[in-house]
């Protein structure tokens, strides 16, 4: 399980909480979604689950143990923008590899191309670039994924296509899924429950 229990974040000493004694699980497997109006903290939230940010107060745990300091994190964010998760001096086949050595089912999945790995990100489409952000993020190790918006700037087919092979994926390994969104719609389709900030 993934778990936060009473987490609050501030960024600066002076600044206010931006999240206050907030508790949220998700169990392997299980989509929660995360909604609510701008400047409530869900990417906020998503940071502090997948350790990219400390929390002022509270713990965020996988299984009741901390999330580890080096090495592979068991909770993978994945942004809206991932042109910005990767190296853009790196090929696409050195990013993925940076992380695992890929299948050829689940790239086939995800509509990952074969000669996309020759190319740099800004050869890719922001929608082939998320494709393989997806790819790298799910390493062997993965246990958890915080979805940040990541279908909000593409079109509703490359959205659906996104979601539909990303849900297949985690659902084979049992992988739980933080899904960040302000559409109702698509946490409606997604999400097995809703929580609301």
């Amino acid at each position: 399980m993934l778990e936060a229990r009473g987490i609050s974040f501030r960024y600066g000493p002076r600044d206010p909480l931006v999240v206050r004694d907030l508790d949220i699980a998700i169990d392997p497997g299980e989509v929660v979604g995360l909604s609510g109006p701008s400047g409530r903290g869900k990417s906020t939230i998503g940071r502090l689950l997948a350790r990219h940010l400390r929390p002022t107060a509270g713990a965020v745990t996988v299984n009741g143990a901390p999330l580890p300091e080096r090495g592979f994190n068991p909770v993978q964010l994945l942004s809206q923008s991932p042109v910005f998760a990767a190296n853009p001096r790196w090929t696409v086949r050195r990013i993925v590899g940076e992380a695992w050595t890929p299948d050829t089912g689940t790239a086939q999945a995800l509509g990952v191309r074969p000669a996309w790995f020759s190319r740099y990100p800004h050869e890719l489409s922001g929608g082939e670039m998320q494709r393989i952000t997806i790819l790298r993020a799910l390493a062997p190790d993965t246990r958890y994924l915080v979805a940040d918006e990541i279908t909000s700037m593409l079109d509703p087919l490359a959205q659906a296509e996104i979601w539909t092979a990303l849900l297949k994926a985690a659902n084979q390994r049992a992988i739980g899924i933080l899904a960040i969104s302000h559409d109702a719609h698509l946490l409606a389709r997604v999400a097995d429950r809703v929580v609301t900030v």
